[in-house]
């Protein structure tokens, strides 16, 4: 596949979904509700609706050839492009697969490590500094400012004594 027919197929996929998320955002109010607010299906329908709009944009200028993209005849993967996606997607995979056996922030963790450190080729320090910050930063923000508990699974017990220091 080429560079040009990626930008083109993409376009057209992503339209697709556009439309589709529209129509399933309008069977909820889409409009103003009087001294509330938006309806609940407002936000996901106008950010499909510009989604769309981008998309369109996106076939006028492959249409006319305007962006370099839409005369690129290259390869759009090459043999590493291939590699280091299929990386990053079994790397997600494992991810939310873990998710379920060990909870998000572990699993998280292992991520971090596996993508900073492996993939990402950066020193120790660094890698585990972000493996270790990224989940805390998380934790906090979610279980603690945002009062929503994300997926523990087994390790919940671990927790315990954090809700005790956070909730007392």
């Amino acid at each position: 596949m080429t560079v040009k027919t990626a930008e083109l197929v993409m376009a057209i996929v992503l339209a697709l979904c556009s439309i589709g998320l529209m129509i399933k955002s309008a069977e909820l109010n889409i409009t103003w509700i009087e001294g509330r607010g938006p309806g609940s299906g407002a936000w996901p329908f106008w950010l499909s609706a510009g989604m769309l709009l981008c998309c369109l944009l996106t076939l006028y200028r492959w249409i006319r050839r305007i962006t370099p993209e839409s005369r690129n005849t290259d390869l759009y993967m090459t043999r590493e492009t291939v590699v280091i996606v299929g990386t990053s997607a079994g790397a997600i995979l494992f991810l939310l697969a873990a998710t379920h056996l060990i909870g998000l922030y572990f699993s998280l963790m292992l991520f971090l490590l596996f993508y900073i450190k492996y993939v990402g080729r950066h020193s120790w320090a660094l890698t585990m500094a972000l493996t270790i910050g990224i989940p805390v930063f998380i934790f906090c923000l979610f279980e603690w400012a945002l009062k929503i508990p994300l997926p523990k699974s087994i390790t919940e017990p671990l927790f315990y004594p954090i809700y005790d220091l956070m909730y007392s």
